[in-house]
């Protein structure tokens, strides 16, 4: 890779890696498996860089190699996906909001998402990133209509699983 492509990656690979840390914390759930992952997307994007056409935003095709790696990743080592437990992020909740019931009903959510696939994480985790679903589509490789679809059938999902 020439000077030039290597800078103009590190750039935007600086301006953007709280996307990379966003999808870590997705999958993973202690400090040197988030490490060890954003390590091996960070060489996956470097390697897949040369490629990148500019045909969507850098940060699109980003989310793209960043997920598509830590699902590709945690399938391959057979390893159960273990992702952020609710009480790791209850700090980021102000004291003078607390809310008994909003805390309940986020510790249900999360314990429902958590029993969702890969890609319904995924796709979850972008509908709450407030990706619009053509960016959603972009970023998993399907169509809109399909990732609209898949929504409302992770919506339904969500529900079943949250009133049995």
């Amino acid at each position: 890779m020439n000077k030039e492509l290597e800078h103009q990656f590190v750039t935007e690979l600086e301006n953007n890696q709280n996307i990379v840390h966003k999808v870590c914390s997705l999958y993973t759930n202690d400090r040197d498996s988030h490490n060890d992952l954003f390590q091996e997307i960070t060489i996956q994007l470097w390697k897949a860089y040369p490629k990148f056409r500019g045909e969507s935003k850098f940060s699109t095709w980003m989310y793209r190699v960043a997920l598509n790696t830590a699902i590709t990743l945690y399938r391959k080592s057979k390893r159960q996906v273990i992702t952020q437990d609710y009480e790791s992020v209850i700090f980021k909740i102000k004291a003078d909001e607390y809310d008994e019931t909003q805390e309940k009903q986020l510790k249900l959510m999360y314990n429902a998402v958590k029993q969702l696939g890969d890609i319904e994480k995924a796709l979850v985790f972008l509908y709450l990133e407030d990706k619009d679903y053509r960016e959603i589509a972009e970023t998993l490789g399907i169509t809109e209509v399909n990732a609209r679809v898949k929504m409302n059938r992770i919506k339904n999902k969500l529900k079943t699983i949250l009133n049995p």
